[in-house]
């Protein structure tokens, strides 16, 4: 295959996906309604919580980044923390509980009533954002997940699930990376619009 061909190929697939959310009311309605939790919590003084592997967990870095610095204007930054990113804590958990216990150790530990969790997981069967859904209905903790077109398990313990309607991992993490701008998007707005 040219490389060319190769190159059209991945941009158009990837528009496609883009194309199939925007004529999905349940994808589009889920994507607001992530938003809307967000942007209440965070009215409320409370926080997010992002957990993602691999990929995933760059992307969950790259969203708490955005909350706490600035997204497209300078304003106060809210907080939100990445639970894949002290690898003190990742190893310790790890080590001690086992790796399917990563973040659900950490909901527990950070999470607190009215908080946000958001978890990336394209297949969504993830074991340790299952077991972090778990941890969320304890604490009273709103989860959103971004997947697939499956939704996977934590399509059914999760109180908002945004299913990325395609099976292609690269193509479902793109699509997550829009979607979490767009909630950033929002958030800061709703919070901080007049301060443009």
């Amino acid at each position: 295959m040219e490389l060319e061909q190769i190159i059209t190929e991945h941009i158009r697939k990837s528009i496609s996906v883009k194309e199939s959310i925007l004529s999905s009311p349940a994808v589009m309605t889920s994507i607001k309604d992530a938003a809307t939790a967000t942007v209440d919590a965070y009215k409320k003084g409370r926080k997010t919580l992002i957990a993602g592997n691999g990929g995933s967990a760059a992307d969950a870095q790259h969203i708490a980044g955005e909350f706490v610095s600035r997204f497209y204007f300078d304003r106060p930054g809210i907080p939100s923390i990445a639970l894949s990113t002290d690898t003190s804590i990742i190893t310790a958990i790890g080590n001690d509980y086992g790796f399917d216990r990563l973040f659900e150790r950490q909901v527990h530990a950070q999470g607190a009533e009215g908080d946000i969790f958001i978890g990336l997981t394209t297949s969504g069967n993830s074991e340790n954002i299952v077991r972090a859904l778990h941890a969320c209905k304890e604490k009273g903790i709103k989860s959103i997940i971004l997947t697939g077109k499956s939704g996977g398990k934590a399509s059914d313990l999760c109180d908002i699930c945004i299913k990325v309607p395609s099976e292609e991992t690269p193509r479902i993490q793109e699509s997550h990376i829009l979607i979490t701008h767009i909630i950033c998007c929002i958030v800061e707005e709703e919070l901080f619009g007049n301060l443009k």
